[in-house]
Parts: structure tokens; sequence; C-alpha cells
């Protein structure tokens, strides 16, 4: 039974499963976002560290022209060190602070008037577009493959 649990173990099948709970929407003027990671498991785990990214997808250009780039906007980590244990809830709240990324079109379309219209047309053309999330990884002592969570953030 013992390889059968190592095995599980390494494949992350029984182990911690991470959820990440944040708000859906955050502003462009915010610098910070409070949230809550919470884990939970089937067998005995030892949690090492709990690492918690947002991230912007920018995309740009269309068909085989498409380019897509990732930023990390923000990263906290979490010290772990503790062993959950089945049956147990930890819920482990934070705050992730961060910082958006311009593009030049974004540049001149805060700008306003001529400018602020070329930088518009410019977004428009290159087909500019981005996606933001919230990706939470536990790395978990005993497993190959870390459990993780990732939300889709909307930004007004």
């Amino acid at each position: 039974m013992g390889f059968f649990s190592n095995v599980k173990n390494k494949l992350g099948i029984g182990g911690v499963k991470v959820e990440l709970q944040v708000p859906g929407q955050v502003s462009k003027a915010d610098t910070s976002m409070d949230g809550v990671v919470v884990l939970t498991t089937k067998s005995e785990q030892e949690v090492v560290t709990i690492k918690v990214k947002f991230l912007e997808e920018y995309t740009t250009g269309r068909g085989d022209d498409e380019k897509e780039k990732e930023f990390e906007l923000g990263v906290v980590t979490i010290p772990g060190g503790f062993t959950i244990q089945p049956g147990d809830v930890k819920e482990i709240p934070f705050t992730l602070p961060f910082q958006f990324v311009k593009s030049n079109a974004d540049e001149l379309k805060e700008k306003g008037g001529g400018l602020g219209t070329l930088g518009k047309v410019a977004a428009f053309a290159n087909n500019e577009k981005s996606e933001y999330f919230v990706d939470a990884e536990a790395d978990v002592k005993s497993a190959a493959l870390d459990p993780s969570d990732n939300k889709e953030i909307k930004v007004v």
C-alpha cells in the first residue's frame, strides 16, 4: 500500500486541493486586492509555501500574426511550513499588491484629445486585448505536480 500512496502523492491524487477566493473585479485605480486561499486534503500533506500571482495575458494582432505576452503584475509568497490533516480546512488570507502595465496605445488614450483618439485607433488596429487572472499554487512537499487554482478577474 505504501508504493501506491507514494505514486498518488507524486501525482497529487487525493492530495491538497487549492481553492482561490478573490473579488470578481478590480479597478484600474487599485494597487492591491485581498483574497483567501482555501486548502483541503484527503491525506496528510506538508505545505512548504503558497504563491499567489496577478497575471495579465496581453494579445495583439490577428490570425497568424497574433502574439501573446504574459505580464506578472504582482506576486505574494505565503510561508507554509505546516501540515494539513484529512478533513481540515485551512483558510489563508492574503493581500496581493500589484501595478498595471500600460501599452503605448494605452498611454496615448489617457492623454485625451487628438492623441487619445490616435491611441484608440492604434489599439484597434493592433487588436489589443488583455485578460487578467489570479493564480495560486501550493508547494506541497510530497507532490511532483503542485496543486493550483486560477480565477479570471475583470478590470474596470
